[in-house]
């Protein structure tokens, strides 16, 4: 089994106009999310063997508060400046080849590329709101060729989400465990 985990950067901050799109930094409410999404996956146990983030700040900022979250060293986080203004072949071409001999990968990037990415695999998802998690586990041993499968089932999590014992219709069993 590979576990591909999505993670949409938390919600940043456009108080300053001026910086470059790759330099904005997270809003409060967007550390804020952070440390609820942390809190969230440190109480399911969701450790990635490896966390792949794009370059820009605000995933950047992401990608260490999940992993402080989760205990994960930030030192072994990785950059691809292929996660930055990307198309869904270049996020997979990046999981066949950083994420050979992992079981469990984090990629954290940008909308709308996620959500392409995730669409990608369930269609029917329309929306990854900031610090949205989607977790997608596949049949599979490799992560080469991932793009042609159909993930055994898929959780997305977001900030807003009630976690009160409801199941959300977000949370889908994919065709094969119909």
């Amino acid at each position: 089994m590979k576990t591909l985990i999505v993670v949409r950067h938390a919600k940043s901050s456009w108080d300053e106009t001026r910086l470059p799109d790759r330099d904005r930094l997270l809003a409060e409410s967007g550390e804020r999310e952070l440390v609820k999404m942390g809190k969230r996956l440190a109480g399911r146990e969701l450790h990635p063997d490896l966390i792949i983030s794009s370059p820009a700040l605000r995933a950047l900022a992401t990608a260490v508060g999940l992993a402080r979250a989760i205990g994960y060293r930030r030192k072994d986080i990785l950059f691809d400046e292929r996660l930055y203004a990307c198309r869904v072949e270049d996020m997979l071409a990046v999981l066949a080849e950083e994420g050979e001999g992992y079981k469990r990968v984090m990629l954290v990037g940008h909308n709308p590329e996620l959500l392409e990415l995730v669409q990608h695999f369930c269609p029917d998802i329309e929306h990854l709101p900031t610090c949205a998690v989607a977790e997608l586990r596949f049949d599979c041993k490799s992560w080469d060729g991932l793009g042609k499968l159909t993930p055994e089932k898929l959780r997305l999590d977001y900030p807003k989400k009630s976690t009160k014992g409801k199941k959300d219709k977000k949370d889908k069993k994919t065709k094969k465990d119909k």
